[in-house]
């Protein structure tokens, strides 16, 4: 499967080798893909194989990382190889939001969420919590999201903004989305109560990094694999 992964990849990019503007070296470094990111469409975690698909990015000395909603806490401690970076996305700072906001199709999905938050200090590898931010509905509520990160004791957190993008214009305004200097207000505000700062962000993508000071973002460095 990570064969193929890596084939479609070069499909997807093949024509813009014949583009003036492409740098080659930059080209030849998008053909041969060495980091994995283990998410976007459904829950990855329930992929009945993904021990083994992790190892064998790792064998291939391919950064991984892989983004859960939190509900599988059983799935993510019987994982025999973690990936090298393990988001939860944390999208509700309590359960009635949560139940407004994700409406599960689980009667018990806010509880599983509160065991993969206790789980997490206890995984060995990297961990980052997401909060994905939108105003107006999930949006504030400092002293809640950082009741839940202490729990989970991440060694990143990283708040974002909502964008006005895709499928979710048919459910969501533009006014949902918060402005950069909104994100980093919050952001400024979450670290206080969580003892972390701000060490990394992004305006156009409108992301804020918390983290401890002087802390190492670079997981190739980490993990040795450059």
């Amino acid at each position: 499967m990570l064969d193929a992964l890596i084939e479609h990849q070069r499909k997807l990019i093949w024509g813009f080798k014949g583009d003036p503007r492409c740098d080659p070296v930059t080209f030849e470094e998008a053909r041969n893909p060495d980091q994995v990111a283990i998410s976007l469409a459904g829950e990855p975690i329930n992929y009945p194989y993904l021990s083994d698909f992790i190892a064998e990015c790792h064998r291939r000395k391919m950064t991984t990382f892989m983004v859960t909603n939190g509900t599988y806490p059983d799935k993510l401690e019987a994982l025999d190889t973690l990936p090298i970076q393990l988001y939860v996305t944390v999208a509700a700072p309590n359960e009635s939001i949560y139940r407004e906001v994700c409406r599960p199709k689980i009667p018990d999905g806010w509880e599983r969420i509160m065991r993969t938050l206790e789980l997490l200090p206890s995984l060995d590898t990297r961990t980052v919590i997401r909060h994905t931010l939108v105003k107006g509905i999930n949006f504030g509520w400092e002293d809640d999201y950082a009741r839940l990160d202490r729990i989970a004791d991440p060694d990143l957190i990283e708040p974002k903004g909502y964008v006005f993008v895709g499928s979710s214009r048919q459910r969501l305004s533009i006014t949902c989305m918060p402005s950069f200097s909104e994100i980093k207000e919050f952001s400024a505000s979450l670290g206080r109560r969580t003892g972390m700062e701000i060490i990394k962000e992004r305006e156009d993508s409108r992301v804020v990094l918390l983290g401890h000071p002087g802390q190492e973002t670079d997981v190739r460095k980490i993990y040795g694999l450059d």
